[in-house]
């Protein structure tokens, strides 16, 4: 527990109070209708909206599930996420402006707009329940245990303490504000964010027992945490940490937040912006400060972590009044900041208390937009008034705080939940690719892919079966069993269950009705070869345009080499190897050049 001065309690404390001072001020008009509640009426600009979707991303359990990342498989082991970039850039240059163009209030809408009949009627609802709540209560709840071993470690809090103090502040604001509430507060929160992670990192590096960032970097406990790709002579480090990511985990799984095709609070934001242009501009902007920069400052205070508290047993020496479930490798981030002196901790913790609010308050609007419109106003009541929606959303918003703070108080740590969301998401996200792209996917694919990729999740996480599969400890003779397959085998083993039930039960099914296919293809136009025979089929004339997915492809080809580029070049300028970053850095300003160019042409086909 740490002393805070004066000058950290009128930080904190301002940051909440300008908080609540944004909720109330835009609470009346954001309570005029369903529409301007969560979407603020369809007229956001693109930089306002990229900047909230990295205030989202940049949660009080992000900067923890990287230092947990970093100390237990180095600076590589950030792959796992990101990977995700790839998934990001196709919803750039495909995605955005076919969400835009389909005009939903909600991704969960598209459904009804794709699919017909009493399936796409049942999928809606359900993915409403499902993810609004189910997956929207994980995710908070990840937040919030994040916040709670804070409070612990730096404040002394306990976690009820905790969760009411931070809590109670992100409801009010996010019930009073709605969607504009939230983005306004994110625009706030996020150079609080940038500018406390960076000064964190600063100050760690050069603490005493640190000695600068020279000595880090050559420290033991350090030197073999550094390398940005996995160690080629480790296969399975290869395999697990780079190969699964790149190759399978980018388009294969649903993430709150790298939703392949896109979808969750990202769409909830490109369907807020002014026109397709907006959206594709805030889906950019986010991806390039996401992946490029922002992650360094929590690696560099990891790896000082490594110095300071090498393992878990000396994090529990210095916090003796962590409780016992809450210990892990995740704690040593709340622990490094303990060291930061007066002004600059109360930055820091107000930059972290920023995080908490933004990201919980964007998923308490983004679950209640789906209990409102997907579920309560389209099978409860669909005569319900403007300021009926509203209040149902006030109310749910309320409620899912209640439910993702209870769980938070079960959980461990951060890479327990992001391993579970992960692997219940395994196998679907091919189906969020194609299925703007091929007319013959139907709703009973969606839920086959939803349903296997649960089922075999659960059997092969909480059951014997994985252990029998996969090896691991037996929980019943508390023995290690070796398994048939591989460890690293699970999730592709699991994508490759689920792809297959999928496939066979879309070609054991009936497509959709021709009306419902041309309709949609008539709003969103995708165009493409997956389409030719719906077109054939169909007495429609439709407008010929030059299929701008290839270059699309072409210019997210050119953005991960980009935006990787950048995310290796500033590894290395803060390595000290200068060569290197100055040639890294070079090629990435003469990519970005030709990216721009290609991305005006990708733009004078769309407009």
């Amino acid at each position: 527990m740490i002393d805070l001065a004066i000058i950290d309690y009128i930080l904190i404390f301002s940051f909440f109070a300008i908080s609540l001072g944004v909720g109330f001020y835009v609470s009346k008009k954001s309570g005029k209708s369903s529409k301007e509640y969560f979407l603020s009426g369809k007229t956001m600009p693109w930089w306002l909206l990229g900047v909230s979707m990295v205030a989202t991303t940049f949660s009080t359990d992000t900067p923890n599930l990287v230092t947990d990342i970093v100390r237990n498989n180095g600076v590589s082991g950030n792959w796992v996420w990101w990977a995700f970039l790839l998934t990001g850039l196709l919803t750039v240059f495909i995605y955005a402006k076919l969400w835009r163009k389909s005009n939903v209030d909600t991704d969960i809408e598209f459904y009804e707009l794709r699919y017909g009949g009493k399936p796409a009627k049942f999928l809606r609802a359900f993915r409403a329940i499902y993810l609004g709540v189910i997956f929207n209560v994980l995710a908070m709840a990840a937040v919030t245990l994040a916040a709670i071993k804070i409070g612990q470690v730096m404040l002394g809090l306990s976690a009820l303490e905790t969760i009411g103090l931070a809590g109670i502040v992100t409801v009010i604001f996010s019930t009073m504000g709605g969607f504009k509430g939230v983005v306004y507060t994110d625009f706030i929160l996020f150079f609080t964010a940038i500018i406390g992670g960076v000064g964190a990192a600063y100050y760690c590096v050069n603490l005493p027992e640190v000695g600068g960032l020279q000595n880090l970097l050559v420290h033991e406990n350090v030197v073999g945490k550094l390398s940005i790709l996995p160690d080629f002579s480790n296969t399975e480090a290869i395999i697990t940490l780079l190969i699964i990511p790149l190759a399978v985990q980018w388009w294969s799984a649903w993430y709150p937040g790298a939703e392949p095709g896109g979808g969750g609070y990202v769409a909830q934001r490109m369907l807020a912006a002014k026109n397709e242009n907006h959206a594709i501009g805030a889906t950019f902007f986010f991806n390039v400060l996401h992946y490029a920069l922002r992650p360094w400052p929590w690696i560099l205070v990891a790896l000082t972590s490594l110095v300071v508290y090498p393992d878990i047993a000396s994090i529990q020496e210095a916090f003796p009044n962590v409780s016992q479930d809450k210990l892990g490798h995740d704690l040593a981030y709340s622990a490094m900041l303990t060291k930061l002196p007066s002004g600059l901790l109360g930055l820091v913790i107000a930059s972290l208390v920023a995080a908490y609010m933004s990201t919980i308050s964007t998923h308490l609007n983004w679950g209640s937009s789906y209990i409102v419109n997907d579920f309560y106003s389209r099978y409860i009541k669909k005569s319900a008034s403007e300021k009926e929606l509203v209040n149902v959303g006030r109310i749910s918003t309320v409620l899912l705080m209640i439910v993702s703070a209870t769980l938070a108080l079960i959980l461990q740590n951060a890479l327990q939940l992001f391993n579970i969301i992960l692997m219940f998401g395994a196998g679907t996200g091919l189906i969020f690719l194609l299925r703007w792209f091929w007319w013959r996917i139907n709703a009973w694919s969606e839920i086959t892919a939803m349903l296997v990729s649960g089922i075999i999740s659960i059997l092969f996480n909480f059951t014997g079966l994985g252990v029998w599969a996969f090896g691991g400890i037996d929980t019943e003779t508390n023995l290690e069993v070796l398994g048939i397959l591989p460890g690293w085998a699970t999730y592709p083993v699991i994508v490759l269950i689920t792809t297959i039930s999928w496939l066979t039960v879309t070609y054991f099914t009936r497509p959709e009705k021709l009306s419902t296919l041309t309709t949609f293809y008539h709003k969103t136009q995708p165009g493409g070869p997956g389409w030719k025979k719906v077109l054939e089929q169909s007495n429609e004339k439709f407008e010929k345009k030059e299929w701008n997915v290839p270059s699309g492809i072409l210019a997210t080809i050119l953005g991960c080499f980009t935006i990787y580029g950048a995310l290796f070049g500033t590894g290395y300028w803060i390595y000290g190897k200068y060569l290197k970053a100055t040639i890294i850095t070079i090629i990435v300003i003469i990519l970005s050049f030709i990216l721009r160019k290609l991305w005006f042409r990708i733009k004078s086909d769309i407009f």
